[in-house]
């Protein structure tokens, strides 16, 4: 079989015909999912990588990393300006999760920017006010603290002392303002995003034009939605931004941005608190990991669920996936029910470690694993999994630099457009990550002043003898863990390209953000045969478009163990890309 290395030039036929990662550091020809040419190519570098959902994200982190930065400030300048060009994913009034793999120590490191619900934020509250549940949109969905900026503060100061690096902390927010300032044109998925949510039918959710902030930063001035290739400005935002580069995270939690954010809430019945920013803190986070085959994946602990991504990969160790073969309904069936079990002990267990319990080394720990398995029937869906006994929505973005430092960061506001919030004079679009806390007392994840909500953010990340292999993620609420795994298996199991992997049709168990549909979402690319025997075996079959970003996007960027090329991939489900140099 003819055998291509991506650093070779012989690449024309590889590229219709899919590539695969051979054990001898190769890749050879597979004929899977690269049916369209411009997404089957792997852009490979020597020096730096980055890969986002955006374009002019991606562009902003390559700058950094020729400027002389490190893999922390072009994921930190990447990050900014998806919080500027892709609101309806992202804002630096949202939290965001990181995994950092230092080249120089070999150490791992995880660093939690999610926010804490208000000093004033109880059930009470809400009970008063006659709400069973938190609102999903407005100023009272807005309860905990933004976290993104104190997690570029975080590790942008742990970047300079251990990585090193000739970029300042302002220049990192040179593109976010440059964008804001002078705006952007409007990319498909803004567009789509924008429109869905100016509806007037729906008065709960997707009606956000009722809010003067949202209507003012996001539409044009007759009230409607920004169309493809449209420009969008964000002069309030821009200032913002420059308060930032100018004096730093305390600007934004201690300083007149805090103020401003406070001063509106406040006049509108909303609960955070100066205290609130005052006394906001990004944490370090002990990363959780399993093995899968002879790799480790990584991922963040509770109030993430990370720990459901790698449970399924603790499932899926005791199968001989690439018996199965890959895109088969064995395949997917098991994933999904792998994820079935990950999914029962998350419901049970996830909340913030601060208030409660998690028995996080039993639910990772390789017996769980085994049980986990043994429930497992091919031959039939599992219509009600309960967990076993312990005793025995978004983006994502990865960077490597040119030392091997590499970054897993994903950043969100929860539902497309947060709560619809932007603070007068701020241009910050808050999020409503505190709007999934329950109002119900004996609920794992209910609603406490400081405490951390349930977190569907989890970036991953791939080692090999102790060195990055695969720096992966995708964003899309119950998908991540889904996609996550399609990922690792496609990859290690059956020697996929990430860009193959991510290609390749997706699925989703249970609930994506903002959805109440509990299903068995499957792209209409996947062969009929096997969605038919997936519906024989109980699944409850809804077929979605062929590339839905229902699906999320998904990137990655895989080092090759023996050259340490790097190459990315990106989703052709969003807007983005992977470069390098």
């Amino acid at each position: 079989m003819m055998r291509h290395t991506f650093r070779h030039a012989r690449l024309a036929g590889a590229i219709l015909l899919g590539l695969a990662y051979s054990s001898a550091g190769a890749f050879e020809t597979t004929g899977k999912y690269c049916d369209t040419p411009s997404r089957c190519l792997n852009p490979a570098a020597t020096q730096g990588m980055v890969t986002t959902s955006n374009y002019l994200a991606t562009q902003a982190g390559l700058k950094v990393l020729r400027d002389g930065g490190n893999a922390i400030d072009a994921a930190i300048a990447a990050a900014a300006t998806l919080s500027v060009v892709y609101p309806q994913m992202t804002t630096i009034g949202g939290d965001n999760f990181w995994l950092i793999y230092n080249a120089k120590t070999g150490d791992m490191r995880a660093l939690n920017a999610s926010g804490r619900a208000g000093e004033k934020a109880t059930i009470d509250f809400y009970k008063q006010k006659g709400l069973s549940k938190i609102p999903s949109r407005g100023y009272l969905s807005a309860n905990t603290v933004p976290g993104a900026i104190s997690g570029w503060d975080e590790a942008y100061r742990y970047g300079q002392q251990s990585m090193g690096g000739k970029v300042g902390w302002s220049q990192l927010l040179d593109s976010a303002i440059g964008y804001a300032q002078d705006g952007f044109a409007v990319t498909p998925s803004l567009a789509k995003w924008s429109k869905i949510n100016v509806d007037p039918a729906d008065q709960e959710f997707r009606n956000l034009q009722r809010f003067d902030g949202f209507r003012q930063t996001y539409l044009k001035p007759d009230g409607g939605a920004y169309q493809v290739g449209e420009v969008l400005r964000q002069p309030a935002l821009a200032s913002t931004l420059r308060t930032i580069a100018k004096d730093g995270a305390k600007a934004f939690y201690d300083g007149p941005i805090a103020q401003k954010i406070v001063d509106d809430l406040q006049r509108n019945g909303g609960v955070l608190t100066r205290k609130d920013f005052a006394t906001h803190k990004a944490n370090w986070v002990t990363p959780l990991k399993v093995p899968y085959r002879d790799t480790v994946a990584y991922n963040l602990p509770p109030n993430t669920q990370g720990m459901a991504a790698l449970e399924i990969l603790n499932v899926l160790n005791n199968f001989d996936v690439k018996k199965l073969g890959e895109g088969t309904a064995d395949y997917y069936h098991l994933i999904i029910e792998a994820t079935k079990e990950a999914f029962a002990d998350r419901d049970r267990y996830l909340s913030d470690p601060d208030f409660v319990q998690i028995p996080v080394d039993f639910l990772l720990s390789r017996q769980h694993g085994v049980d986990q398995a043994k429930r497992i029937r091919m031959e039939t869906a599992a219509t009600a999994v309960k967990p076993l006994d312990p005793k025995g929505d978004t983006i994502w973005l990865g960077v490597v630099d040119k030392d091997g430092n590499a970054v897993s960061l994903i950043q969100s506001v929860y539902h497309d457009f947060g709560s619809a919030i932007v603070p007068e004079g701020t241009g910050v679009l808050l999020q409503n990550r505190g709007s999934f806390f329950s109002l119900d007392k004996s609920h794992i994840n209910h609603l406490e002043p400081g405490k951390r909500t349930f977190h569907t953010l989890n970036p991953a990340m791939l080692t090999k003898n102790g060195k990055p292999l695969l720096v992966y993620g995708t964003m899309g609420g119950e998908g991540q863990p889904q996609t996550q795994a399609a990922i690792v298996t496609r990859v290690v199991d059956f020697g996929m390209t990430p860009q193959d992997a991510i290609n390749g049709p997706r699925w989703l168990h249970g609930r994506t953000w903002g959805a109440a549909s509990n299903d068995l979402k499957i792209e209409g690319r996947t062969p009929s045969a096997v969605t038919d025997e997936l519906k024989k075996r109980g699944h409850p079959i809804n077929v979605v478009d062929d590339y839905t970003d229902t699906m999320g996007h998904a990137g990655a960027i895989w080092i090759d163990p023996a050259s340490g090329v790097r190459y990315g991939a990106t989703d052709p489900r969003g807007d983005g890309t992977a470069a390098g140099y």
